[in-house]
């Protein structure tokens, strides 16, 4: 059986119903106080704001992926919301597509933000949908708003709050390499090891540790980008103190050593969504790392904040994206 054939469009908005068929029936998670939802006419969305909430607010976008990139764009809008202890609650999707892509892609797409959303209780509540012949990959843009009983903050850290982190490092980095350069690991890694790496993408999700750790912490952070050594540098930098690291303590998944030594890279340096980094008063510790444990989620201790910080930090480095430009015959 082959697959249908892709019906490429004309540069411009889909027409109504096309809109109804492949865009609007994907609203996510239903949330009675989204007023006004996505509409074909309907120029923004109307919320009953939750009294005694503060509001969280991030945007972020995928650039050039197809595959899995509706599940990503929500996952990385919801590990901001999160790490600042909000729930993320109303998502708005902008969509600039190649019309080569035609209403299955946009349909596709769609539908992989829908169901990530149904699975975070997040509804879609507006957006915008347009084939442009300017571009030959897709371009996704996401803003979420969530809801925060507090506001934290990293002046509130002090000298000796600890550093907790949870699961393995490095779990998105690995996970993109597996994906994207199956070719670099095949060499000392089994199909059956790349295909476990592959499968880490579905914990890219922190969602479910920041509701354990926000009765605990004075702040979290996602550590993006420059990996679990960035998001550190990140915090010192917010919060003026250093950190006293604890590098024995750190959980770095054997596929992912292995992978380090063979390809010469510093896991700790590599994009970590999927881990969350935060600060907690000694006292609670104890207490937020057993909520972790008993919700099956691993933690350490990754060490404690120092006193002030006298010096600038280097700019973060990033190892992902020098492997995905290696030559397979780099690799030791």
């Amino acid at each position: 059986m082959t697959d249908k054939p892709k019906t490429k469009l004309p540069s411009g908005k889909l027409s109504p119903e096309a809109l109804k068929r492949n865009v609007l029936s994907y609203v996510g998670a239903p949330r009675p106080e989204v007023l006004i939802g996505p509409g074909v006419g309907e120029d923004a969305a109307v919320i009953k704001w939750p009294e005694g909430k503060y509001m969280v607010f991030a945007s972020d976008p995928i650039v050039g992926a197809e595959s899995g990139a509706g599940r990503l764009l929500v996952r990385i809008n919801s590990n901001d919301i999160a790490s600042k202890g909000g729930d993320p609650a109303y998502l708005t999707v902008t969509l600039i597509l190649p019309p080569s892509l035609g209403e299955e892609g946009a349909a596709r797409i769609m539908s992989e933000i829908d169901e990530e959303c149904r699975a975070q209780g997040i509804a879609v509540a507006g957006g915008h949908t347009e084939f442009n012949d300017r571009y030959d990959r897709p371009v996704i843009m996401g803003a979420l708003v969530g809801t925060a009983d507090r506001v934290m903050r990293a002046t509130d850290i002090s000298e000796g709050d600890l550093l907790i982190v949870t699961k393995h490092l490095g779990i998105e980095g690995m996970s993109i390499l597996a994906l994207d350069r199956p070719d670099l690991l095949a060499p000392f890694m089994s199909e059956d090891e790349i295909a476990e790496i592959l499968s880490w993408s579905e914990m890219t999700s922190v969602l479910a540790e920041s509701r354990l750790l926000r009765p605990y912490a004075k702040f979290m952070h996602d550590p993006t980008e420059g990996g679990f050594m960035g998001g550190l540098d990140e915090i010192c930098s917010l919060c003026g103190l250093k950190a006293e690291l604890d590098r024995e303590a750190l959980a770095i998944h054997p596929l992912t050593r292995r992978a380090a030594k063979e390809l010469d890279f510093d896991p700790l340096h590599l994009i970590a969504s999927g881990s969350m980094l935060a600060a907690v008063p000694e006292r609670y510790a104890k207490a937020a790392r057993s909520a972790l444990e008993a919700a099956g989620i691993e933690s350490a201790v990754a060490g404690r904040m120092g006193d002030r910080l006298e010096t600038p930090l280097p700019e973060p480095k990033e190892e992902l994206w020098r492997l995905l430009k290696m030559e397979k015959k780099d690799a030791r």
